[in-house]
């Protein structure tokens, strides 16, 4: 019996790559890419036009996807500071090109979100919460939001927030820990911004639990527990064995960054857990299979798998 297809945009960032070798066992996965090809063992890199509703149709009847994971996007807070138009453009219209296409062909779409929308003023917002956003990157990927909903209302929207091996060209907030860490080197982490982290392949497996569950909507699907940055870092490292004396204390309010963020960013998951019967297991357990991960070479593989 042949696998199911699962098409993933944005396909040189983590979360794609990290959900491609999750699926790749059962799923026959194709990474959509824009700028960067990739090579991995097991998956189909092709490049994939989202600027065009037409061209994209084309290559979504051509690659005729079963399920197609929206995870494109500009993530940088700074940067979508600078370019609120590049933010709206990359966050919000192109994620409109994905839902009109895939709506209009019947396709199952899970569109990836973030944990950025609220205040901070409170811990564990719902999904009934009203978003509050206080930068531009928090704004597009709202409007995004709003945008999936509207022109694919079967769509699966997730809020998150979740982290994982990245590649040569891009480091994720854990490899930056812990790469510092081993070359002995100080990091300052917040102990005044919290947050719901999660484990990229956890997302990965708990969303098509969803889909299998007919879910759709908007649901919060990030970790169980609640955490500053800075306990996080103290816990990655001693997951892994290594000094948390290099691990300083600091604070966003004295970091200087030109983006405001919101201090409390934890999500409450309740709605997603309810329907799948379960949470998603701790940050220890967690790290854990982290560690696995780069001991089975998931680490040395991401890395070489952006090329020019």
């Amino acid at each position: 019996m042949a696998k199911p297809r699962l098409l993933i945009t944005g396909g040189s960032g983590l979360l794609a790559l990290n959900w491609a070798c999750a699926m790749r066992a059962t799923w026959q996965v194709v990474l959509g890419t824009h700028r960067y090809p990739v090579r991995l063992d097991g998956i189909e890199s092709r490049p994939l036009d989202l600027e065009d509703a037409a061209r994209l149709e084309g290559r979504l009847a051509e690659l005729a996807p079963d399920v197609v994971v929206h995870a494109a996007a500009l993530t940088s807070v700074e940067q979508c500071e600078d370019d609120p138009a590049l933010a709206r453009h990359v966050n919000a219209e192109l994620a409109r090109n994905v839902a009109s296409v895939t709506a209009a062909r019947g396709m199952y779409l899970v569109h990836i979100s973030t944990d950025h929308l609220f205040a901070g003023d409170r811990s564990h917002y719902c999904e009934d919460d009203a978003p509050a956003p206080l930068n531009e990157y928090a704004r597009s990927k709202l409007l995004g939001e709003e945008w999936v909903r509207q022109f694919h209302p079967q769509a699966l929207v997730l809020r998150t927030n979740f982290y994982g091996w990245g590649h040569a060209r891009r480091q994720s907030f854990s490899d930056w820990v812990l790469q510092s860490l081993r070359g002995g080197r100080e990091v300052t982490m917040f102990d005044d911004v919290h947050f719901t982290p999660l484990l990229a392949d956890a997302l990965a497996v708990a969303t098509h639990r969803l889909l299998d569950l007919s879910a759709v909507g908007l649901y919060h699907l990030a970790g169980d527990e609640r955490i500053s940055k800075y306990d996080f870092g103290i816990r990655l490292a001693r997951a892994f064995g290594l000094p948390e004396t290099l691990i300083r204390r600091g604070s966003v309010a004295e970091a200087g960054l030109q983006a405001n963020r919101p201090r409390d960013m934890s999500l409450d998951s309740g709605r997603a857990r309810a329907l799948l019967g379960a949470g998603t297991d701790g940050l220890d357990e967690h790290f854990q299979v982290l560690r696995r991960q780069e001991e089975a070479g998931r680490r040395e593989e991401l890395f070489q798998a952006v090329t020019e």
